[in-house]
């Protein structure tokens, strides 16, 4: 939990206690339905915490803003995300309806009022959202192409709407096969652990 305060230190005790409590839950639920893998268990807030929140370093979400996490796993980076902007909506999606069920089990734990979950396909989800946010489910260009149904129009952010992943390693390949704007954030600019040396977020604007 320090590690969050490291890098965001104006939370509010509500968030503080919400990032808190992730731990135990995210150990017992773990114990019964494997979402994360069980020796990266004891690393959840450096490897999937504040790996979530790396996002809110590229962008500030204006309340109201709605966005969708595609394949969100266990809540990933849904749950961080939702406690860090609890004025905007957050709509969580996987495939994996066990693994739907734990991220929603842990939101109703720590009280999130902003997030709702479904199980289904990508491709089944048809509502309209300022940002996609991912970790790292596909390559670029096949998440494109199934996400632009879903990006809104209307502009509400300094970012235009668009996709917003967490990737890692070598992006050369996957940057190609995108046609147009895509912008890579190195996270070792903002936080000093070796885990992110390798570690960025991709932004990809659909206007």
């Amino acid at each position: 939990m320090e590690i969050i305060t490291k890098y965001f230190n104006n939370l509010t005790e509500e968030q503080r206690t919400q990032f808190a409590a992730l731990y135990d839950l995210y150990t017992d639920w773990n114990s019964k339905i494997n979402v994360i893998s069980r020796k990266d268990i004891q690393n959840l807030y450096e490897h999937h915490v504040l790996h979530s929140l790396g996002i809110a370093e590229i962008i500030n979400f204006k309340p109201g803003t709605k966005i969708m996490d595609l394949g969100t796993g266990g809540g990933f980076p849904g749950i961080p995300l939702a406690i860090m902007f609890p004025e905007c909506q957050f709509h969580l999606v996987d495939s994996i309806g066990k693994k739907v069920r734990v991220a929603t089990e842990i939101a109703t734990a720590i009280g999130l009022k902003n997030v709702t979950f479904r199980h289904c396909r990508a491709e089944e989800e048809k509502q309209k959202f300022d940002f996609v946010v991912s970790r790292a489910v596909m390559p670029l260009a096949d998440l494109l192409k199934i996400i632009r149904k879903n990006i809104s129009k209307e502009q509400k952010n300094g970012l235009p709407n668009g996709l917003i992943c967490l990737k890692g390693g070598e992006l050369e390949k996957e940057r190609s096969a995108v046609k147009g704007l895509v912008e890579e954030t190195a996270l070792s600019d903002y936080f000093s652990e070796e885990y992110f040396e390798t570690k960025k977020v991709v932004y990809v604007p659909i206007v």
